[in-house]
């Protein structure tokens, strides 16, 4: 009778057939996942660069708001800035494309259809990203900075009441 066996089978036992007598097969560990780009992110910085203006670059205090990226291409922005008469929202979904280190997002708003185009930079060491998009007229351009939110915990249960009567 002949027996088939899958390939990766007959590789793992060659290695446990080749070990010298009294080895131990080395422990086999999960490989920590990388962070990963796809998530939500927290906007921390806001800097406009106006190449019309003598002005240094301004940067936009008290921003706020999130960024959600997909890995189906697909984003929600609810960004915040100050103004003269509140915190005015800027509110957008749409899709995103990435190549190289360009990003374009798409999106509908009162006007109708938009375009966005710019370069992103995510450094996964630290889950902070950099979006600079191109502005009006030509060498204008926003930079925003986001990090990378942290799950949230696990909730946590309070403990199960035993039924016994406290002392006093």
């Amino acid at each position: 009778m002949l027996y088939r066996f899958p390939l990766p089978l007959l590789a793992g036992l060659g290695l446990f057939l080749a070990l010298p007598a009294g080895a131990q097969m080395p422990a086999q560990t999960a490989p920590a996942s990388p962070p990963t780009f796809y998530t939500t992110y927290q906007y921390t910085a806001y800097t406009v660069y106006d190449t019309t203006s003598l002005d240094p670059p301004t940067q936009v205090r008290g921003v706020g708001g999130t960024l959600t990226l997909r890995p189906a291409g697909t984003y929600e922005k609810r960004f915040t800035i100050p103004g003269n008469n509140g915190p005015m929202l800027f509110k957008q979904d749409g899709t995103f494309a990435l190549a190289g280190d360009s990003i374009r997002f798409a999106f509908r708003d009162q006007k109708g259809a938009d375009v966005q185009r710019g370069t992103f930079r995510f450094d996964p060491a630290t889950r902070h990203l950099t979006i600079t998009i191109l502005g009006y007229p030509a060498g204008n351009r926003g930079v925003y900075e986001l990090v990378a939110m942290e799950p949230a915990p696990p909730a946590v249960s309070p403990p199960a009441k035993t039924g016994k009567k406290r002392r006093r």
